[in-house]
């Protein structure tokens, strides 16, 4: 069966604290994250701005993240103060929450892969089974 992937990668900068954490991450902090988003499909599709299946999603549909926090995404907010309940504010959890508000935004045939690091050197991955 044939697949597309399409992959994107981009940045935004945040403030959070981990709550209940015993040590530095307890405390108000900031990072730039970097996302990566992998979308793989078996068949193209079209998109909220391109009318004909030609692509496996809209980059602008894989990359909301990146916008400014008045214009709904998570650049430049306290993320404590943005996620919904029952999304805590490590990275394996906006990873989580990122691929959940991500893929109500697409066809249900594409699987998601979404990788979050704070720091160079870590990342936190979700992805469908």
């Amino acid at each position: 069966m044939p697949k597309w992937t399409l992959s994107t990668e981009f940045t935004f900068s945040a403030a959070h604290w981990i709550r209940d954490y015993n040590g530095p991450c307890g405390r108000m902090h900031g990072h730039t994250y970097t996302v990566k988003i992998s979308a793989i499909a078996p068949q193209l599709h079209a998109s909220e701005y391109c009318p004909h299946p030609v692509m496996v999603a809209d980059f602008r549909t894989l990359r909301w993240a990146k916008k400014d926090v008045f214009k709904g995404g998570l650049d430049h907010c306290v993320l404590n103060e943005v996620l919904p309940e029952g999304y805590e504010t490590t990275a394996e959890m906006i990873a989580k929450y990122i691929y959940d508000k991500t893929k109500k935004e697409l066809p249900a045939d594409i699987k998601l892969k979404v990788a979050v690091s704070e720091t160079p050197n870590s990342w936190a991955e979700y992805e469908d089974d």
